[in-house]
């Protein structure tokens, strides 16, 4: 298995990530749990696995000073010309995660890692390389799939063969991530290095909605109920992706 990089599917990726109702989910989540921990001045803003740039484009309307690396030129170019449309600057690094060390000399007062773990081959490996790149007095912003979702959503379709096969992955040219992260898993492999400041749910019940109920809802209500039952101790971990914000150890 290798990283998934998305040189052929940047328009598709645009549609289907951020098109609709799941997109402005996502960015309100985020952007909610970072409001709350930022400080009020001009932070060293490192975006991986950037892709078309929303989060790091919201950042840098806010005054921050962004970087921004993904692999892929065609989501890096259209993440250019979404600065470019809103008149922002920030810098621009065409590389996979495992080159950023070499290429990037000071740590970050905030590094993103959003829906990257997912995609990649061996997803611990990257954890040492986040430490790295990451002020002793910085945040950590990490948001990835959440297997434990995945089976709820297996199990709620019966899809009941799929999960005794413990087949997860999306295959060919899904958007189906190849790796969904067992929370449990992942936390452990933070502990000792990491302190878990707040753990927000992406998605808590959206995606699990009937159709037409999706279709019949308004916007506004589904982020009111989303951003208020984000945290909730029972349905956070039913979050389609989860949001840690985390701090060095």
């Amino acid at each position: 298995m290798h990283d998934r990089h998305f040189d052929q599917l940047a328009s598709r990726f645009a549609e289907k990530i951020y098109g609709g109702a799941k997109g402005a989910i996502r960015l309100a989540v985020l952007q909610a749990d970072l409001k709350e921990v930022l400080p009020q001045r001009p932070l060293r803003v490192l975006d991986i696995g950037a892709g078309l740039g929303h989060m790091s484009l919201w950042l840098a309307e806010h005054g921050h000073q962004v970087t921004l690396a993904e692999p892929s030129a065609p989501m890096l170019d259209g993440a250019r010309q979404r600065f470019a449309d809103a008149g922002q600057r920030a810098e621009f690094i065409q590389a996979p995660w495992q080159d950023l060390p070499g290429q990037l000399q000071q740590p970050y007062d905030l590094v993103l890692c959003h829906a990257v773990l997912e995609w990649l081959a061996e997803p611990a490996a990257i954890l040492p390389v986040l430490h790295q790149l990451t002020r002793a007095d910085g945040w950590l912003s990490l948001a990835f799939y959440n297997k434990d979702a995945l089976v709820y959503r297996n199990l709620l379709k019966g899809h009941f063969r799929k999960l005794r096969k413990a087949h997860y992955a999306g295959e060919g040219q899904s958007l189906t991530p190849q790796q969904p992260l067992d929370p449990l898993e992942l936390a452990a492999l933070l502990d000792g290095h990491w302190h878990i400041h707040s753990q927000s749910g992406v998605r808590v019940f959206h995606d699990y909605m009937p159709v037409e109920f999706q279709q019949r809802a308004e916007l506004l209500d589904l982020l009111e109920m989303e951003l208020a039952y984000r945290r909730h101790p029972t349905f956070a971990g039913l979050g389609r992706y989860l949001h840690w914000l985390c701090r060095p150890l």
